[in-house]
């Protein structure tokens, strides 16, 4: 064995790096003292095998100290570090009592028995993951103002009783099982307790109170938006109730729920939210048990479908090659830093409304029903028209061409008796697709999306990362990769075959209708809220971050009106051409009425945004993302992956001698340039969502990086990959063989 030490991570609780190599005293003394908070125990196995335990418990972590475990292996395999002077820690070293070697079963990851999650919750959990920092992805809220007094244990009471019902409330995700694991599962538990926090009024507070205007509880609701959830640990819905200002004029209390969409969506918000309601007014004490079905009795039904119908239909539906994807004009360059105001959006996000008049939509619907499609169909229809115009932009511009976006549906329709009952993650963006022709009727562009958007309801139960792996969309990544292999090897570009657009907006119609009170006048719960001196105000939704450049909610309000909200990625576009775009389209949506569905053509609809300025946006992610090189290939399929993370400042081939020196089965990838732990995830999304037995490893210097992604895995329901990191990025064989050697350590224990 070489003399220089290799460390392998085992994460999870407690923590386990493996070093393998003579320990040099002091180096081992500044990782113990580094280590200290997280109460370091040393364990002998050989002179040159030993284990650190570490117990930090997940919250207690220290801030300062992020990536903790991989930078104390960077320290422990860099030789430059170590004055190789003995140190009184020899002797601590030799007093260690032998312990057989551990394996992987030792300090697992975890797995767990439950059921496979469903392929949009691994898209969710998946975006959640490689989304970079900023605002939180998939975190919906609901929220609603109280009047009357609101008994505290009555109010914890009613929603532990929710809890106790809905088996929803009490899921999380685990790793599932086999070797590298197969992505997370979700399993059940039979109690757990759902977060509730109450806040005092406190004039000029961080909460503000409730009477002290619409920017302090914008505030409020940023902050828990901000706030992750343990998605390992139950409980995918938390509620914090402010109290208003004594003897003011409004509110007694304003009360959000936070929900994440990998376990709920916003019409099983609302449900939560009536079913507590009924709990308060009865006391705590809701009538009847565990609802069902539940979301397990969900899954199992999905497990159960046959894909092959949906296979074909989406190969004949899903978007073609070259449809246009947002109604922007790509343009290049970063887009000016955003200066929001109050509420106008979270950090990387920013947030526009518009609202049709109550006449105005009126006189939409009417329209609409005219021609025998839905308000939606009209909402669908004016943005096809824009994503049309955006790819020809000269006035009477009569090429047809297809579009494409995403549109949300319930996932309600299904045949599982009581599926609309059942709060879960059942709602799901589909895309849909269409072709504009400028010389058609426009009453056939609205028949059109109509039945594309029926055809969808068959398969609402499909997700769209499985359209995109049935279409080719998935293997971009890949096809990319092996023509970067072929490029450096001299043998020529492959040609990309077309492949299906990545969809770029997506347009939700929520139909909850608005009520003027808690279910509506009439409502039963109305005279139940009442017996205990209580009227709540209409729940009030807050839209969750796709991740999309572009995401537009629409919904009627308690006047009759039509609400656009708009909600975007200010790394494609800037504030003010993400509001451009949204009074496009409610121009659309008031002059479209005017249209003559006998006579008007799409041209002539067209013709309404005729002067107006076209909005530009950055044509892709502002930066060359990395991207995956392929070192050498698995030796067949299903071997996994080993991930070489580059050190910062290593050079782009630091890890060929490693391909040359390392004779394991697994695919050998690397990244194009050093990066961050998000850029990784993002590069690493393919192989995750094909659940392939996956490793790290790294040089020294490369731990911080690889192990802050392996937490990020493993924190997001897919099995912690171990972490190996040996040598240095100096390009000798040594360094090589070292970390070959700490690879061959992992993969022992992964077995």
């Amino acid at each position: 064995m070489d003399g220089a030490m290799t460390v392998v991570i085992a994460p999870g609780t407690p923590l386990a790096l493996d070093l393998l190599g003579p320990l040099d005293a002091p180096l081992l003394a500044n990782a113990l003292a580094m280590a200290a908070p997280c109460g370091p125990t040393l364990r002998r196995h050989t002179a040159t095998h030993h284990t650190l335990q570490l117990t930090c418990r997940p919250g207690e972590r220290p801030a300062d100290r992020p990536g903790l475990a991989g930078r104390l292996a960077d320290l422990l395999t860099d030789p430059a570090a170590a004055d190789g002077q003995p140190g009184w820690w020899s002797g601590v070293l030799a007093a260690l009592p032998q312990q057989p070697p551990p394996g992987r079963a030792e300090h697992p990851a975890g797995a767990a028995a439950g059921l496979p999650a469903s392929a949009r919750q691994r898209e969710v959990l998946l975006d959640a993951m490689t989304a970079p920092p900023g605002a939180q992805l998939h975190l919906g809220q609901l929220h609603l103002r109280w009047y009357g007094p609101l008994d505290r244990n009555r109010f914890d009471a009613a929603w532990q009783a929710v809890c106790d019902r809905e088996a929803v409330l009490r899921a999380a995700f685990a790793p599932g099982p086999g070797r590298g694991g197969s992505g997370p599962v979700v399993t059940v538990h039979e109690r757990a307790e759902i977060g509730v926090r109450h806040d005092p009024y406190e004039p000029g507070g961080s909460a503000g109170g409730v009477s002290a205007g619409a920017a302090a509880w914008a505030a409020v609701l940023r902050s828990e938006r901000e706030q992750p959830f343990d998605l390992g640990r139950p409980g995918p819905l938390r509620v914090r109730r402010v109290d208003g200002e004594s003897g003011a004029h409004g509110p007694d209390a304003r009360i959000v729920l936070t929900y994440h969409q990998a376990l709920l969506d916003a019409p099983s918000a609302q449900l939560l939210l009536r079913s507590f309601l009924r709990a308060y007014a009865a006391d705590g004490r809701p009538a009847g048990g565990e609802r069902r079905p539940a979301l397990p009795d969900h899954l199992r039904w999905l497990a159960a479908r046959d894909p092959a119908p949906a296979r074909e239909f989406w190969d004949r539906a899903a978007p073609s090659a070259g449809a246009r994807t947002l109604p922007a004009v790509p343009g290049t360059g970063p887009l000016p830093a955003p200066v929001p105001a109050a509420g106008e959006g979270d950090g990387g996000y920013g947030r526009a409304v518009e609202r049709l008049n109550p006449t105005e939509a009126v006189r939409l619907r009417g329209w609409a029903a005219a021609r025998g499609v839905a308000e939606s169909t009209a909402l669908h229809a004016a943005w096809a028209l824009q994503l049309h115009r955006s790819a020809s932009p000269g006035p009477g511009a009569a090429e047809p061409l297809t579009v494409a976006f995403g549109v949300s549906v319930s996932g309600r329709g299904i045949a599982l008796e009581g599926a609309d009952r059942l709060p879960g993650p059942l709602g799901n963006p589909l895309p849909l697709s269409v072709d504009v022709d400028p010389a058609a009727p426009l009453a056939r562009l609205l028949t059109d999306l109509r039945d594309r958007a029926l055809g969808l309801a068959a398969y609402e139960w499909i997700s769209a990362g499985q359209v995109g792996e049935w279409t080719g969309r998935q293997d971009m990544r890949r096809q990319d990769m092996r023509r970067e292999d072929m490029r450096r090897e001299g043998t020529g570009p492959e040609e990309a075959g077309p492949q299906t657009p990545r969809i770029e907006s997506l347009i939700t119609f929520d139909r909850v209708p608005a009520r003027p009170a808690a279910g509506g006048v009439g409502d039963p719960l109305d005279a139940e809220l009442a017996e205990a001196d209580v009227r709540v105000g209409p729940p009030e939704p807050v839209e969750a971050y796709t991740g999309l450049p572009f995401a537009l909610t629409a919904r009627h309000d308690r006047a009759g009106g039509l609400v656009l909200t708009a909600d975007s990625d200010r790394a494609r576009l800037a504030d003010a051409e993400a509001a451009r775009i949204l009074a496009q389209t409610a121009l659309l949506l008031r002059e479209l009425p005017e249209a003559d569905l006998h006579r008007a053509t799409v041209a002539d609809a067209l013709t309404l945004l005729d002067g107006l300025p076209l909005p530009r946006a950055v044509a892709g992610p502002y930066g060359a993302a990395p991207r995956l090189v392929t070192l050498r290939p698995a030796a067949y399929p299903g071997a996994g992956t080993v991930l070489l993370v580059p050190p910062p400042d290593a050079p782009p081939d630091c890890y060929a001698p490693v391909a040359r020196a390392h004779r394991g089965l697994q695919a050998l990838v690397t990244l194009g340039a050093p990066a961050d732990a998000a850029a990784v995830l993002a590069a690493l999304r393919p192989v995750l969502a094909a659940g392939e037995p996956l490793l790290l490893g790294c040089f020294s210097g490369g731990g911080a990086v690889a192990y802050e992604v392996a937490e990020r895995i493993g924190a997001h329901g897919w099995r912690a990959p171990l972490v190996s990191i040996g040598g240095t990025a100096d390009g000798s064989p040594a360094s090589a063989r070292d970390l070959s050697r700490a690879l061959w350590a992992a993969t022992r224990q992964d077995c």
